[in-house]
C-alpha cells in the first residue's frame, strides 16, 4: 500500500461536519449494498449529516455499469435498497469542467478518473477508496486539500477528531 500521508492536525470536529466527500462505487458499494463495518462510520456521518456526499450523473452512470455487470460474489444482489439510500443521501452537483487534470494527478485508471476530477473541482475534503489507481495520487491530492483514503482511514480520522 502507498505511503499514508498524515492528516492534518487542524481538523475540527465543525470542519468535519461540513466536509464533502465523494466515494468511488465500490465503497458505495461496500456502504450501501454489501454492509461493510468499514464503511458504516462514513455512513452515519452521511446519514447525520455530519458529510455531505456529492455525486454527478457520470458517477451514477458508472454505479450503474457496475450494476449492470453483474457482481461475482452477489450475482443475485439486490441494488433496490442501494438506489433509495442514494435517492436520499447523496448530493448531486454540476459535473466538473472538461479540463485536463492538474500536474501529477492523472490517475492510471481511466475509469476512476472522474472521481479525482470531482472531488478536485468541488474542493472535497475526502475521496474514499481502495483502490490503489487512486490511493497512489494521495500525497500529490493532499497538496491541494484532498485527502484520498480508505474507509478505515476515514473512520481512524473521524474518530480522532471527535
Amino acid at each position: 500500500m502507498p505511503d499514508t500521508p498524515p492528516l492534518p492536525s487542524s481538523a475540527s470536529p465543525d470542519a468535519v461536519a461540513t466536509d464533502l466527500v465523494v466515494l468511488d462505487s465500490n465503497a458505495v458499494l461496500d456502504w450501501l449494498l454489501f454492509n461493510d463495518a468499514a464503511m458504516q462510520p462514513l455512513g452515519a456521518a452521511v446519514a447525520a449529516g455530519r458529510c455531505r456526499w456529492i455525486v454527478t450523473p457520470a458517477l451514477r452512470g458508472e454505479l450503474e455499469h457496475v450494476l449492470a455487470r453483474g457482481l461475482r460474489s452477489r450475482p443475485a444482489a439486490d441494488a433496490t435498497p442501494l438506489w433509495q439510500a442514494w435517492q436520499r443521501l447523496a448530493c448531486t452537483v454540476a459535473p466538473p469542467p472538461d479540463v485536463p487534470p492538474p500536474p501529477g494527478l492523472r490517475c492510471s485508471d481511466g475509469d476512476d478518473q472522474k472521481f479525482l476530477d470531482l472531488a478536485l473541482a468541488q474542493r472535497a475534503r475526502w475521496l474514499v477508496s481502495r483502490d490503489r489507481a487512486l490511493l497512489k495520487l494521495r500525497r500529490r491530492a493532499l497538496a491541494r486539500g484532498l485527502l484520498i483514503v480508505t474507509p478505515a482511514q476515514w473512520a481512524q480520522a473521524a474518530a480522532s477528531v471527535s
